[in-house]
């Protein structure tokens, strides 16, 4: 990022001005953990006027964006569902200053880094896909933390208009955020990981509970419930637009995962006590390999 004064604050202090659009769950995070955490000036792009006013008052932006403002920015943060980014940014590619930086926000890569890599070069703006792995089971600028990515990981996706140095550079103001571990990666990479870590986990999670016992858990369900459910509150039209962006990928993970499912209803089937104990020692040596290579 290239830091230009700010006459708001002391001549030897440099801030950097950043833009965020879209002030929901993540957006409105990254704006609280900046204000928080930095000295930089945020301006807030929103498409409600009410949760720019507030997010103002609270101290969350410095102040509401305007289309003069975009050619003042060194950084635009977009967190925006994949195809209003990728429009948003074609439609205002010609406000930015020439090598501002962009990062979108979005859960998928390949769709969002194809459409925007190219077009950034040749607009001469920077251009880095971005993942912030933190998120909660409520959304909007009200569940909106400054705490959100403490200890979170970021993933960075270099591209035709941001290559991998300059995702390093970006390092250390995402650990200025919170974040534990930077992660550089390819967008086909990330959109393999993603469909297995985060978005299976919210179809199965979403699954689950549509069983008619569910809504008779109450008192017959503990810690395994919980945690098996917190996810299958969601945002549909955001998660839809994720999964339908991911598709092939996602599919596949559906695939090994309905595998598996009827390799434990067929032994359930035929009373096999020996083949149902080794599937589940299979997945419990694998969990506890898993989680001693994570310490």
């Amino acid at each position: 990022m290239s830091p230009v004064v700010d006459g708001t604050v002391g001549k030897d202090e440099w801030r950097v001005r950043i833009g965020i659009v879209g002030l929901g769950l993540i957006g409105g995070s990254m704006a609280k953990a900046i204000k928080a955490n930095t000295a930089h000036a945020v301006i807030g792009y929103d498409i409600e006027g009410e949760v720019l006013h507030r997010a103002q008052e609270e101290g969350a932006i410095d102040c509401i964006g305007t289309e003069a403002l975009l050619g003042t920015l060194d950084l635009l943060l977009i967190a925006l569902y994949p195809e209003q980014t990728v429009r948003f940014i074609h439609e205002q590619a010609a406000l930015l200053r020439q090598g501002c930086m962009v990062i979108d926000l979005c859960g998928v890569k390949t769709y969002v880094c194809k459409a925007l890599g190219p077009f950034c070069a040749q607009q001469g703006i920077r251009f880095i896909g971005g993942h912030p792995m933190a998120g909660r089971e409520f959304s909007g600028y009200g569940a909106a933390q400054a705490e959100l990515f403490q200890g979170a990981s970021m993933l960075l996706v270099p591209s035709e208009a941001g290559d991998a140095a300059e995702a390093e550079d970006l390092a250390p103001f995402f650990r200025q955020l919170g974040f534990a571990k930077i992660v550089i990666t390819t967008a086909e990479n990330h959109d393999k990981m993603i469909a297995f870590t985060s978005q299976l986990a919210h179809v199965v999670s979403n699954a689950y509970v549509k069983s008619p016992e569910a809504e008779k858990h109450d008192g017959y369900s503990a810690g395994s419930y919980k945690d098996l459910t917190r996810v299958a509150r969601l945002n549909e039209v955001m998660w839809s637009e994720l999964f339908l962006c991911n598709r092939e990928a996602l599919m596949e993970e559906l695939d090994c995962i309905i595998g598996h499912l009827q390799e434990y209803r067929f032994a359930l089937a035929e009373g096999d006590r020996d083949t149902l104990q080794r599937l589940l020692k299979a997945g419990s040596d694998r969990k506890k390999r898993i989680d001693r290579d994570e310490e």
